[in-house]
């Protein structure tokens, strides 16, 4: 067992020096936000903070009335919450790898589990996946991202990208799924003869099939596996 005096400790992982850009990986899975004004982030993810931040949850309203009839209709468990002033913020969720991405113009479909934050600049929207509403429990719904400005997002472990070519579907495990295109739509399909019912039964019996051009991120666990 490797022992290290606290001093040591202390050195090792200590605050490094302060993040030159909005977003900045204080470590891989920590990530720290220049704020200056207002970020969304998902609730639950404050770790700490140093400076003059208020935080509040997600009005019912905050975004209009067809976003917030989709947050009910859907029972979307990851709500937002509005960090607002001047200071450092850290975020993190249950330990997992977060990635930033720097949109510019372009548009990317996050699973609602997997958006840690966003910039108040990107624009977004709610999309129930209907079809299978009533194939797993709860359903699933994605985030539409899209326009300028930084998001993070996070996965368990390291994430794999697949590319979708025309002719070349992908398909996936929804429980894997982390993000897509923003252009993709996945159709669903269902293999009624895969065992089902004995054990814990994960995805493998529907998978999301995406076509067209563009990219899957798929992580290396399946969402909800993973306990404290």
């Amino acid at each position: 067992m490797s022992e290290q005096s606290v001093q040591e400790f202390v050195e090792q992982t200590k605050k490094r020096e302060a993040a030159k850009d909005t977003f900045h990986l204080e470590t891989d899975r920590i990530l720290e936000v220049a704020l200056s004004g207002d970020l969304w982030a998902k609730t639950g993810a404050m770790i700490s903070y140093t400076g003059d931040v208020k935080f509040e949850r997600e009005g019912l309203l905050e975004h209009g009335a067809s976003r917030a009839f989709k947050k009910t209709f859907t029972n979307e468990g990851s709500e937002l919450m509005k960090a607002s002033g001047e200071g450092n913020l850290f975020l993190s969720d249950q330990g997992k790898k977060i990635t930033i991405l720097d949109l510019q113009n372009e548009s990317i479909r996050v699973n609602g589990n997997d958006l840690l934050a966003f910039e108040p600049t990107v624009d977004w929207d709610i999309f129930m996946m209907r079809k299978v509403a009533g194939m797993m429990s709860g359903g699933l719904f994605n985030i539409l991202l899209e326009g300028r400005g930084r998001i993070a997002i996070t996965t368990y472990y390291e994430p794999l990208t697949l590319m979708v070519e025309p002719g070349k579907p992908v398909r996936t495990d929804p429980n894997a799924t982390v993000a897509w295109s923003g252009d993709l739509e996945p159709e669903f399909r269902t293999d009624v003869n895969y065992k089902t019912f004995l054990g814990r039964g994960s995805g493998e019996s529907i998978q999301m099939e995406f076509e067209g051009r563009g990219f899957v991120i798929v992580q290396p666990c399946f969402e909800g596996t993973m306990k404290e």
